[in-house]
């Protein structure tokens, strides 16, 4: 099949400045391309070429301003099988009146259809223009259907992944290593380190856990808090969140490390210096693809029960299981069992790697998603098919 895939006007592609779809783009690219011609539609970048044909996958970028006017545009120039958009629901109309023989799959990372997003009209003309639709848990996808019953049919819940061999877990001699090398660079040598990884903004919640370390450090003074992020994605300009977080985190000096914004290729090692991962987020989560870092690197996680995040986060099974989510002191209590309890914090970790391994690798992500594409272009075939009979 000629598959295309269309970026937002966020973030480019590869992921050089993050984003949690570049990520799984990235992830399942590779995989697809030996069997399938694609084609990465994603805003420009100052370090990336306009066009380019990388490791047999073609590269068309745009600059932000008009992203959606020149996509559509060019694919006029082209003729795609299955056009896979993401998480834009009202850009598959401009797009199909382009393309108009290919079939369309939208995939939602968001809540896209909700009342602040999409209107009642566009939200069913966007579904009825979409052969399928893919979302990341099943929380969004109840969130679709539950406004508009009539999507049912077409959802199919494709969950993230990671890729494995970018993270050796952290019993693994090269695990150590790694890990070892980044304790060092931060200064964390015989520290039991908890980890935030997101962006630095409220809905991600790093503020109560400065706040729960308030508490922890009179347990446990060898305890630092490291928060790896920027404000967004590669951006770390401190605006008045961020300026909050440190002015709350300076009574507990050394306690509390700020990395700023991480490359996505480092994202692995930032994971294996930690003793436990901590999501703090306050919204309902889609489903943030840290879970499956975290587990995949073999690190006891903590997470709020919001969203999507118990899809994948069974309690006291692989992780654990925060309910009184905007509480500092739930934070506080669950952080200190672990800590208190490192074999059973081990035995939560084993469990999580198992677990991504047997489901949630990259190799698992692309063969989902081809699963849907070949459906979706076998239902075109189908109806040909019927109208020639």
């Amino acid at each position: 099949m000629k598959l295309a895939y269309i970026c937002t006007e966020k973030l480019p592609s590869p992921a050089v400045k993050g984003g949690a779809i570049q990520m799984m783009i990235d992830g399942v690219a590779p995989l697809l391309c030996k069997t399938h011609e694609l084609t990465i539609f994603s805003i420009s970048d100052e370090i990336l070429p306009e066009r380019e044909r990388k490791n047999n996958i073609d590269y068309i970028r745009f600059p932000r301003v008009n992203y959606r006017t020149r996509v559509a545009e060019e694919l006029k120039n082209h003729q795609f099988d299955v056009i896979h958009v993401f998480n834009r629901p009202k850009n598959i109309l401009i797009y199909k009146e382009s393309s108009p023989k290919s079939q369309f799959v939208l995939s939602l990372h968001n809540d896209m259809f909700s009342e602040g997003k999409i209107s009642e009209e566009d939200g069913k003309k966007a579904i009825e223009a979409a052969t399928l639709i893919t979302t990341v848990s099943h929380y969004i996808k109840n969130q679709v259907t539950r406004r508009f019953p009539e999507a049912e049919t077409k959802i199919h819940v494709v969950y993230s992944g990671v890729n494995l061999t970018s993270y050796p877990p952290v019993w693994t001699a090269e695990g150590q290593l790694i890990r070892k090398q980044y304790r060092r660079k931060y200064n964390l040598d015989n520290k039991k380190v908890i980890l935030f990884v997101g962006r630095l903004s409220k809905t991600k919640g790093p503020h109560l856990l400065i706040k729960a370390m308030k508490h922890i450090i009179k347990q446990h003074e060898d305890v630092v808090l490291v928060i790896a992020g920027g404000k967004w994605f590669s951006d770390n300009r401190v605006n008045s969140y961020v300026r909050y977080l440190y002015n709350l985190a300076k009574p507990l000096g050394k306690h509390v490390v700020f990395t700023k914004f991480i490359p996505p290729e480092e994202i692995p090692n930032i994971f294996l210096m930690a003793d436990i991962f901590v999501c703090s987020s306050q919204w309902n989560e889609p489903l943030a693809r840290v879970h499956y870092e975290a587990m995949a690197a073999g690190i006891p996680l903590i997470t709020t029960n919001r969203g999507g995040n118990g899809e994948i986060v069974e309690d006291e099974n692989n992780g654990i299981l925060v309910d009184h989510y905007d509480h500092p002191l739930a934070f506080v209590d669950r952080i200190d069992y672990l800590v208190k309890k490192p074999g059973y914090a081990q035995w939560l970790a084993y469990n999580g790697r198992k677990f991504v391994e047997e489901n949630f690798d990259f190799t698992h992500v692309a063969k989902r998603l081809e699963s849907v594409y070949i459906k979706a272009y076998e239902s075109e075939n189908k109806l040909e098919t019927l109208l020639d009979s």
